[in-house]
């Protein structure tokens, strides 16, 4: 599995900080470049078509500006065939999120949590309580605690831990991972 990385309109070393926060292995990381506009689904599914040799199944993980160009590139590479685990967005306030696939939102405060789940919350969701900058969510998910939040039950945790628990969830982590409480 290839873990696709759609990040925002920001500073690619915001992107780096989020790898190394989460220890992901750079060599199962296919990340959408920076000349790229990340709210361009065509550009973005274009990317992914470029590089398709590289993928069998996609996780996608996507920030900002990036989840708009990130859900569309999703539909659009599942509806050519392609395989889909997950799709992980942080931050995609006012995207639309809906498609065959396990969705998650993460937000960086309960306005933007709850405003965002009218369209759509997904299967579990994330919200940092207090509420953080919009940009640590990304760069540190590590220092931003809050809210795992399931139909069943609600947990306090880190963004870090919620990411590394769907990462394990879907194959990407060992499941003996002792990152995971």
């Amino acid at each position: 599995m290839t873990i696709f990385i759609c990040p925002g309109i920001h500073a690619p070393e915001l992107t780096d900080n989020l790898i190394e926060n989460l220890e992901l292995s750079r060599d199962r990381l296919l990340i959408l470049p920076s000349t790229i506009p990340p709210y361009s689904g065509i550009d973005v599914l274009n990317f992914l078509n470029k590089n398709s040799d590289r993928i069998s199944s996609l996780l996608f993980l996507a920030f900002s500006a990036g989840v708009v160009g990130a859900i569309f590139a999703a539909l659009a590479w599942q509806s050519q065939g392609g395989k889909i685990s997950a799709f992980i967005a942080l931050d995609g306030w006012g995207v639309p999120l809906t498609g065959n696939f396990p969705i998650y939102r993460l937000s960086h405060d309960y306005f933007t949590h709850w405003s965002a789940a009218l369209l759509g919350s997904g299967e579990e969701s994330f919200y940092a309580d207090p509420g953080v900058n919009h940009l640590e969510l990304w760069r540190s998910p590590n220092t931003v605690r809050g809210w795992n939040n399931t139909r069943h039950y609600k947990t306090c945790c880190s963004a870090s831990e919620f990411l590394l628990k769907l990462l394990q969830r879907y194959d990407y982590l060992p499941q003996s991972s002792d990152k995971i409480e």
